[in-house]
């Protein structure tokens, strides 16, 4: 177990932890929380002999292997899957020791000692060490090519993947995880949940998203008042507990602030009195031992809102035949080239839509909404916008594109130069911006006051349309909970990506999905989501498997040489009814996608004709052709057109979809 026993820690003139006490079972999964500069980051070093504490002790047993994830990656010309190997750094010294003895010549000695090695290497799994190593980088995201590629070659954020697979890679006691979801999409994030879920040793995780902590962990300890305090549970539990504690410690005080009152009120009447001044010293002297009860502190909450859109045009956009990606410009020739990333999109927003996109990492997702923000050009097709359309955009890097030099007032009036300074020091008050931090240059920020400023800004401009590309990947979890407030009270339209599945649960309405080079409806939630990616990857799986199988060569009725797949085996009765039971499971899998998404077309069908019927009794109103109601007239029939049009698709989609369910039952 770890034991920490009266552990005091300073950093600088800073008390991190004071006077701490507390326990963690082996084989617990524990999720580390606390608020940015509580000291997690700096329990974590202690654990790793970085950081020795002040006063007292952290015990653990001293053979536990300890894995973490490092927070640096050189620029090595080595290839990704033999960094992530390098993980394993016994089985490397095992491999070193056997090299350098098979270089030496022939001896009885060596020979012993080389059989030794091997055995150690067969008990160090040395012989399934690639499979498993392509088995977590192909669960993290990376293709077989990629993991042949050197390290080098990857950006910042993909080498922090390789690094979270050599910590995974190490055969450990206790694992240590800082924010392992920063850095990962959602399919990552899922596997890696299914990982850790299985992982036998004792866990400690510092993680932000409270849907993986809820998912993983079963122990919480939390930092606050420089203590720690653990609770049994996930993250919800915590919260449950925290907030009945809360409650529990306000009625405690206000019932000791009565016994208080009740004391000096005696006091005060009857002190001066010979007869009663000895029950008020008495009562006196209880008063003075009477220990005030401190309020249970809670972390001061922040909140913030979206501001009303100033006009909302529908549809506030309108995509046909858009393919979308990058022209690439050759520097030598001229000559411009096109990659397509995602193709043919037929794609409409209309106002109040709020929608979340899915797709596996590479899909396009990020392509798409550059090209709905206007970022990227559309290789073809046709992408007209409404008229007062405010796009508010928080790009995936967008911390980066922050001026880091300048403060966040600098930032704000480079926006609203006409606006009064105090109001825009009053604005960015709001969003925890106060004192000299207002003038103050940025680049000391952390990652999540650096993202709280990004948001801060796009609130300012009253969007009615929000891209968010993983909007969360720098924000705490009280800043979090803030997000998934202001976006579930936001008033305009929005299209999300996000890791952050509570994110997505809380503010969404609707999925979308990037695959294959097409964008999709996707009739399901999260949770179908989840088993979509797992079956995608098996009929991957399959289809390679498949393809390794040997073909049998054959002659033909002219004896010409063929190849055939080899015959099909004999299979008996049970065998036969396992199958027959198996294809109807299939087939029921396949129908349910194709079930809801019928359904959800008779329900925007049925929205659309009350829609159409609506304009169309506007239209018949005379009143609508007077000269004064033109604009009025032109803005109904545009909508009417569209409607009509709208509706059209709708019901072309719902023939294919009944023709696609009559095939299954063929």
């Amino acid at each position: 177990m770890i034991r920490f026993q009266q552990v005091s820690l300073m950093r600088g003139i800073k008390p991190l932890l004071e006077s701490v006490d507390v326990t963690l079972n082996p084989g617990d999964k524990i999720g580390l929380i606390g608020a940015n500069g509580a000291g997690k980051s700096s329990l974590f070093a202690m654990l790793r002999g970085e950081l020795h504490a002040d006063q007292g002790s952290i015990d653990f047993p001293a053979k536990w292997r300890v894995a973490h994830v490092a927070q640096e990656t050189p620029a090595l010309e080595r290839t990704a899957i033999d960094y992530a190997i390098d993980g394993d750094a016994t089985l490397r010294q095992l491999e070193q020791q056997l090299a350098a003895l098979e270089a030496l010549p022939d001896s009885a000695e060596n020979g012993t000692r080389i059989g030794e090695l091997y055995s150690a290497l067969a008990d160090a799994d040395a012989y399934t060490v690639r499979s498993r190593a392509e088995q977590l980088l192909a669960g993290l995201g990376f293709t077989l090519a990629q993991m042949d590629q050197p390290v080098a070659s990857f950006s910042g954020g993909w080498r922090m993947r390789l690094n979270l697979a050599q910590a995974l890679m190490c055969p450990s006691d206790l694992l240590l995880l800082d924010e392992p979801t920063n850095h990962l999409d959602l399919d990552a994030i899922i596997w890696l949940e299914d990982w850790l879920k299985r992982y036998e040793g004792t866990l400690i995780i510092i993680s932000h998203d409270r849907d993986f902590l809820d998912g993983v962990v079963n122990v919480i300890v939390h930092i606050d008042d420089r203590k720690l305090k653990r609770y049994s549970g996930n993250y919800s539990s915590f919260e449950r507990q925290r907030a009945a504690q809360l409650e529990l410690q306000q009625g405690m005080i206000e019932k000791q602030q009565r016994q208080r009152a009740h004391l000096q009120s005696f006091i005060d009447r009857f002190k001066a009195k010979a007869t009663k001044a000895r029950q008020a010293q008495s009562r006196m002297k209880a008063l003075a031992k009477m220990e005030e009860l401190a309020p249970l502190r809670a972390a001061a909450e922040f909140s913030f809102e979206f501001r009303e859109p100033a006009s909302a045009p529908n549809p506030l956009l309108v995509m046909e035949g858009v393919d979308a990606g990058y022209r690439i410009e050759d520097p030598k020739s001229d000559a411009v080239s096109e990659k397509k990333i995602v193709s043919h999109i037929n794609f409409s927003l209309q106002t109040g839509q709020r929608i979340g996109l899915l797709g596996v990492n590479g899909a396009g997702k990020s392509t798409l909404i550059k090209t709905i923000a206007g970022e990227l050009a559309p290789l073809h097709g046709d992408a007209r916008t409404g008229k007062g359309l405010a796009i508010g955009y928080f790009a995936q890097h967008q911390v980066e594109m922050l001026r880091h030099d300048e403060s966040p007032l600098w930032h704000l009036m480079h926006i609203a130069p006409t606006v009064r300074e105090q109001e825009l020091r009053n604005f960015l008050g709001s969003f925890n911006f106060n004192g000299n931090m207002v003038t103050s240059k940025i680049a000391p920020f952390s990652g999540g006051e650096k993202a709280r400023l990004a948001l801060a800004l796009i609130v300012w401009q009253r969007p009615n349309l929000l891209l968010l590309d993983e909007p969360t990947n720098h924000l705490d979890l009280e800043t979090r909970e803030a997000l998934t407030m202001a976006l579930a009270q936001f008033e305009g339209t929005l299209v999300l990506v996000s890791h952050d599945r509570h994110l997505l649960r809380a503010t969404t309405d609707q999925f979308i999905i990037v695959a294959d080079g097409k964008l999709q409806p996707f009739d399901g939630d999260l949770d179908d989501y989840k088993d979509w990616l797992f079956k995608t990857k098996l009929a991957a799986k399959n289809t390679e498997a498949a393809g390794t199988v040997a073909p049998v060569t054959i002659k033909n009725a002219e004896g010409v040489q063929t190849k055939a797949a080899a015959p099909a085996p004999v299979i008996d009765r049970r065998e036969q009814k396992k199958i027959d039971a198996e294809e109807r499971q299939r087939l029921s899998a396949l129908r349910k996608p194709i079930d809801l998404r019928i359904k959800r077309l008779e329900d925007q069908m049925a929205k659309c004709n009350v829609r159409k019927n609506e304009l169309e009794a506007q239209l018949s109103d005379e009143s609508i052709y007077d000269a004064g109601n033109k604009e009025k007239l032109k803005q109904l029939l545009t909508d009417q057109a569209y409607c009509t049009r709208e509706l059209a698709d709708l019901e072309t989609e719902w023939l294919e979809q009944q023709e696609a369910l009559e095939q299954l039952t063929i």
